[in-house]
This record gives structure tokens, C-alpha cells and sequence, in this order.
């Protein structure tokens, strides 16, 4: 593993218009490989967003010849940085919903690994807030490892942060850091965002990177924002706060080593019994 590196997370205000998404990703991405980021993390959903399914289906590309990985191939190209696009709409030929994918590019663009978000954001907040995935994308199967130059990389997406088997599935086949691409709710960021992002990074002893979408977004949509990047010990090193930006911070991966030699509760698991009386 190589040692240290920089990781920089797109913090963005994705709407309805695809070409404008992309090139205000694409933009701050720019600036975080003129700060000296090695890997660009971009967040959930960074090509569209939108509260119509129709709309979303008739706007959405499979991944071959898809506007968005085409996008970001370029930029990884043009910047030689790897880039994690968080995830984007992907149509599925001969289905009714859609993919919500997460896809790693290396320096010169090419698809490293993919992976399909597996928990579908099922949830009623109170109020009029009520989303259901479900009815718009069909749910990925399986986790996903996948190698950089510097370690490996659990990938992940939004909703699948409160299922702490996942990461400690990932963690235990060799994840040292794990991404959680997200669009939050302002309601359940400001109650569970920082709390559940730095519970999974301690539970790992992982970095836990995780971009961000902020802001209003179409269909009087709030998201949180505030991407951070946690160390193994649970530290914030960088929060992107509640506009569009970037966050960038470094990667000691030997902090992975200490945080694990201190507590080694992924070698602790137990086989245990449940009594309901």
C-alpha cells in the first residue's frame, strides 16, 4: 500500500438538467485535483436529480455511451486523478426502473468496479417527506471490493450506512477505506449524519469517505450536505459544511494499523444464541 495520499469529496446541488450537473461537478473536481487530490469522490445521484420517475427514466442512459461516465472518463483522464462517480441513474434495458451505480474510474478512465446500491431507501420522515425507491430502482446483490493503488476500497451508497454488517463485511475482507456517496435528508442528516458516518469509521477502523449533495433540489427536496472524511478513530478531518465545494484531506494508512491494533474487535466476532422470554 502506497502512503499517504489525498482524497477529495465533491460537495454538489444536483437538479433536473443533466449537462449543468456535470459541469458543476466536473468544475469543482478541477479544483480539487489542482489542490492535489489523488482520488475524486463525487456523491449519490450527481448526474439527476428529480421527483418524477417518468422523468427520470426518460432522462437516464445505460452505462454504455452513458453522458455522465463519458463526463467524468474525460476528467479523469484530463486531471490523471482515480475517480469514484458516487453514484448516477443508469437505465436497465427491458426493465421499468433504473440502477442507482457507483462506479470507480482510474487514471486514464477506464471502469475499475462497479457497484448497484443494495438498500433501497423505503421511509416515510413525517409530514409530506416520503420516499420509496423501491418503485424507481432495482437493488443491487452484491458488496463490492474494489482495488486502487493505495488500498482497498469498500463501496457503498447513502441508505446502505445504517446496515453495519455491510461495512464490517467489507472491513473484514480488507477494506482500509469505505465510501458512502450520499443525498442525505436535511431531516435525517441533522439528527444521524455525523454520528452514524463516525460510528461506522470506529466500528471499521477505516477512513470513511463520504461526498455529499446539499442544498434544494427539484420537488422541494432538502439534502444535508456536510461530507466529511473520517479517520479510523472516528476523527472528522474535513466537513463540507452546506454549499456546493470540496473537502480535501490526507490518508495515513498506517492509522488504519494502529486503529486496529488498539481495539482488534473485527477479529472478535462471536456465534451467539437468541433467548426471547
Amino acid at each position: 500500500m502506497n502512503n499517504p495520499f489525498k482524497v477529495a469529496c465533491i460537495q454538489t446541488n444536483s437538479g433536473s438538467d443533466v449537462a449543468a450537473n456535470l459541469a458543476a461537478a466536473t468544475d469543482l473536481a478541477r479544483q480539487a485535483s489542482a489542490a492535489g487530490a489523488d482520488l475524486i469522490a463525487l456523491p449519490e445521484t450527481v448526474n439527476i436529480m428529480a421527483p418524477d420517475r417518468a422523468f427520470l427514466k426518460a432522462n437516464s442512459q445505460p452505462e454504455e455511451g452513458n453522458q455522465a461516465l463519458l463526463a467524468f472518463a474525460d476528467l479523469a483522464r484530463e486531471t490523471g486523478t482515480w475517480v469514484l462517480i458516487g453514484s448516477m441513474l443508469v437505465d436497465v434495458p427491458g426493465s421499468d426502473k433504473m440502477a442507482n451505480r457507483s462506479l470507480l474510474l482510474d487514471r486514464q478512465g477506464a471502469v475499475r468496479a462497479r457497484y448497484d446500491k443494495i438498500h433501497m431507501f423505503d421511509v416515510n420522515l413525517g409530514g409530506a417527506e416520503t420516499h420509496r425507491e423501491s418503485n424507481h430502482y432495482n437493488a443491487g446483490a452484491e458488496a463490492v471490493l474494489a482495488e486502487t493503488p493505495w488500498t482497498l476500497l469498500g463501496m457503498t451508497i447513502c441508505y446502505d450506512l445504517r446496515f453495519a454488517y455491510l461495512y464490517r463485511a467489507l472491513a473484514q475482507a480488507g477494506a482500509a477505506m469505505i465510501a458512502v456517496p450520499s443525498a442525505f435528508t436535511r431531516i435525517s442528516g441533522q439528527a444521524h449524519w455525523h454520528v452514524l458516518l463516525r460510528a461506522r469509521a470506529i466500528e471499521t477502523g477505516c477512513y470513511i469517505i463520504a461526498p455529499a449533495q446539499c442544498g434544494s433540489h427539484p420537488g422541494e427536496r432538502q439534502t444535508f450536505g456536510h461530507s466529511l472524511i473520517v479517520d479510523p478513530w472516528g476523527q472528522v478531518l474535513a466537513d463540507g459544511g452546506d454549499e456546493p465545494g470540496f473537502i480535501i484531506a490526507d490518508i495515513d494508512l498506517a492509522k488504519v494499523d494502529e486503529a486496529r491494533s488498539k481495539i482488534p474487535a473485527l477479529t472478535h466476532d462471536r456465534d451467539v444464541g437468541l433467548i426471547k422470554s
